[in-house]
């Protein structure tokens, strides 16, 4: 009888998980995060509502793999690239000033952050709302990086300078936090006085990371790599379980391990469906199990009947949005007052590092399960307040005038045409070339705007600020020069990069490292064969006013929409839809997803308007 209840909690908690983002998107609640949206169904069917659940074996245990994944997503969510992408650009911003040093930027708001939070911790304490200052600190310094990247990636702001420097303050605040997390469990753990056995997780860490640079690009592993054997995956969850086992093992709690292995995953740098395989299988099972239990394990009744607690909910939301507000109004230095503020509230949000210390401190009976449901539902209030005041807040046109820059290196006959028709409201193309004899480039100045560099030395290109390009045409008369461009053109962090090489032997090579490549001759030959095939196509191809365009879905309003509902009106017509390895032909019915790669044709107007609202500044 007791398992059988036991099976019946589990099959309504999945059922739940399953049903809240149908719900979201039935009901058009896109402001509420999935996260959130768990919690709160959780709460209805929990101790707060219909008590429908309860826990046992079962949900303990998918539970904390549940929230142990939940920390490994959000070590591999830190993106280090940012670090190399935030030299000062020397850009002009729309106020008319020079753009800052993003990094330097970032961490002077978020050393601010973290005195500030612990000046209102001392108030806190002082006031005897709590008694650890060095938690109550945790608790307001920290950033919800879950949040923040959905959040700039919607508004399309993600790859500008704005959306940079909030992108690096949450991922400064999310590593900071979590080590100082550790080094509270250490203090004030069973095991207090200690701190150094983290010395050892950190060295197993550092040994893993460098082992697993070595085997990366070993030709046996990637071998395994394919079929059933999925060696990657099972390296992953390897590095998970051994991590978490190692921090167990020296007294830290087991979510700084699965932080770790997420950290060490992301430095390997692994490819973009490797991340979709772990997201799909976090996001899509675990996860939503501890987020709906979380929600399962409130008591809202007996938190609200406290007094006390009842004063620390407001008193908390205030604290959060004075820490961000104060630092971040260095912003205005360089941009507006709304955008400062808007900036200011996107980093109010909070959600897992908060559960993650209020569930260990509740654990070391360091505060109590009401203190730790206060905590876990004022970071829930915070997560559903603060985007939407980010969205009304944050000028649009900041995100709209913002153009992808796309830099060519070598002008000749392919080139200079496509950097002439690529300039759109899309598109803005920068063509450079070596200094020229001036009988040699009369005919290109009549034309085309080429800017001259004395050579396509690094330390020239990075003067000339080409590696901060959004899309980089290297077509020099050198295809070894454009091989050793690109690798360091994708070293240096430019999200795409497209290299002129005729050689297939090292199309393979550089395709391994995410750079795209053409060669003049294979793409003339299968031009030639295309036109005697199939004549008709080439005409759409080759159509100015009627070619084909891909786009990618990376706007998640559009989730899930039937092409029949799909609200978009001009002369566009989808041809085709690219989903992972499969084709489809879509129909009324087809519905949209993240990273579909949508065929379309249409005029260049219609186009344009289409993939600004799908896909600009995509962040992936």
């Amino acid at each position: 009888m007791e398992q059988h209840a036991s099976v019946t909690s589990l099959v309504i908690v999945i059922i739940v998980a399953f049903l809240t983002p149908i719900l979201l998107h039935r009901f058009k609640l896109n402001f509420i995060p999935v996260v959130i949206a768990e919690i709160i169904m959780g709460l209805v069917i929990g101790k707060s509502g219909f008590d429908l659940v309860h826990q046992d074996m079962w949900l303990e245990t998918l539970s904390t793999f549940g929230f142990i994944f939940l920390m490994f997503l959000s070590g591999l969510e830190i993106d280090f690239k940012a670090f190399s992408n935030s030299k000062n650009k020397k850009d002009i911003l729309p106020s008319g000033k020079e753009e800052p040093n993003r990094l330097k930027v970032a961490t002077i708001i978020f050393i601010g952050i973290f005195f500030v939070s612990l000046g209102l911790s001392y108030l806190f304490v002082f006031f005897g709302l709590i008694e650890n200052a060095f938690l109550m600190t945790l608790i307001i310094s920290t950033i919800s990086l879950g949040v923040v990247v959905p959040t700039l990636k919607e508004a399309h702001i993600s790859q500008t300078a704005i959306g940079q420097i909030i992108l690096l303050i949450a991922v400064i605040a999310d590593l900071v936090t979590m080590i100082l997390l550790a080094v509270f469990v250490s203090l004030y753990g069973e095991g207090h006085g200690n701190m150094w056995l983290l010395l050892i997780l950190f060295g197993v860490g550092v040994i893993l990371y460098l082992l697993g640079k070595r085997m990366k690009n070993n030709n046996f592993i990637k071998s395994l790599s394919t079929g059933t054997v999925q060696i990657g995956t099972r390296a992953v969850f390897t590095l998970i379980i051994l991590l978490v086992a190692v921090s167990e093992t020296v007294g830290a709690e087991n979510i700084l391990g699965a932080f770790l292995a997420g950290v060490l995953v992301s430095l390997l740098s692994p490819n973009q469906e490797m991340v979709q395989k772990l997201d799909s299988f976090g996001y899509g099972f675990l996860i939503p199990i501890f987020f709906v239990m979380v929600g399962v394990e409130l008591d809202l009744q007996t938190l609200l009947s406290d007094k006390k607690m009842l004063l620390l909910i407001p008193l908390l939301l205030l604290a959060f949005l004075i820490s961000k507000i104060l630092p971040v109004y260095l912003l205005k230095i360089w941009y507006d007052t709304k955008t400062t503020l808007a900036s200011a509230f996107l980093l109010t949000s909070t959600l897992s590092l908060v559960i993650a210390a209020a569930k260990i401190a509740e654990r070391m009976d360091i505060i109590t399960s009401q203190m730790s449901g206060t905590l876990i539902l004022v970071a829930v209030i915070a997560c559903i307040i603060t985007p939407i005041l980010f969205k009304k807040l944050f000028p649009r046109e900041s995100a709209n005038e913002k153009k992808l820059k796309v830099v060519f290196l070598g002008a000749n006959q392919m080139t200079m045409p496509a950097s002439r028709e690529l300039q759109s409201s899309l598109y803005e193309s920068v063509l450079y070339h070596t200094i020229q004899d001036k009988s040699d480039k009369n005919f290109a100045d009549s034309l085309f705007k080429i800017n001259e560099i004395e050579n396509y030395d690094l330390d020239t290109l990075e003067e000339y600020t080409v590696f901060e390009a959004d899309i980089l045409v290297i077509s020099t008369g050198d295809e070894e020069a454009n091989a050793t461009l690109a690798i360091a053109a994708k070293d240096r962090g430019v999200e795409r990069v497209i290299a002129r090489v005729e050689s297939p032997d090292m199309h393979e090579t550089l395709r391994e490292q995410g750079i795209e490549v053409y060669s003049v001759f294979l793409s003339t030959k299968a031009l030639l064969r295309a036109m005697i095939e199939s004549p008709s196509v080439m005409n759409i191809l080759t159509n100015q006013e009627m070619s084909l365009y891909e786009i990618k879905m990376q706007n998640s309003q559009f989730e899930g929409m039937t092409l029949r509902k799909f609200p978009f009106t001009g002369d566009v017509i989808f041809v085709r839809i690219f989903r992972g390895k499969d084709s489809i032909v879509p129909h009324g019915d087809t519905e949209l997803h993240m990273n579909d790669r949508l065929i379309v044709t249409g005029s260049k107007e219609y186009v344009d308007e289409l993939k600004r609202e799908l896909e600009f500044c995509e962040y992936c």
